[in-house]
């Protein structure tokens, strides 16, 4: 699936994984992520993804040019997760309007760990 924004020059694509990737970036520059993870669906295990696998820790769904992301996160022990959240909310919010041009209508935030130790 892919995202597309219409110009008046023309047609730009976007693929999902792009989307992702800049929401990936977007996530790793706020202060408390340990990184991304997989969502947990077979086990309550978190899985850190590292490097440039951390695009499978975003879900993008798009629908009539509005973009909607889940996104699972480990966030570091002895940060005030609300405060974490809201900055990696805003964070991937800007980062994604204005590098693609696309409103993002949600962001959706999940928790899937939290990491006491390096």
């Amino acid at each position: 699936m892919s995202a597309t924004l219409d110009d008046k020059l023309g047609n730009i694509t976007y693929s999902n994984l792009a989307i992702a990737q800049i929401a990936a970036n977007a996530v790793m520059e706020c202060v408390g992520v340990v990184g991304m993870s997989h969502r947990s669906t077979k086990s309550s295990i978190a899985r850190l993804l590292k490097g440039e696998h951390s695009a499978k820790g975003v879900e993008v769904t798009q629908k009539d040019g509005v973009i909607t992301l889940d996104i699972y996160v480990i966030i570091k022990f002895e940060t005030k997760i609300s405060v974490v959240a809201a900055n990696i909310i805003e964070n991937v919010k800007y980062a994604v309007e204005k590098q693609t041009g696309m409103k993002v209508d949600n962001v959706n935030l999940n928790i899937e760990g939290v990491k006491v130790k390096d």
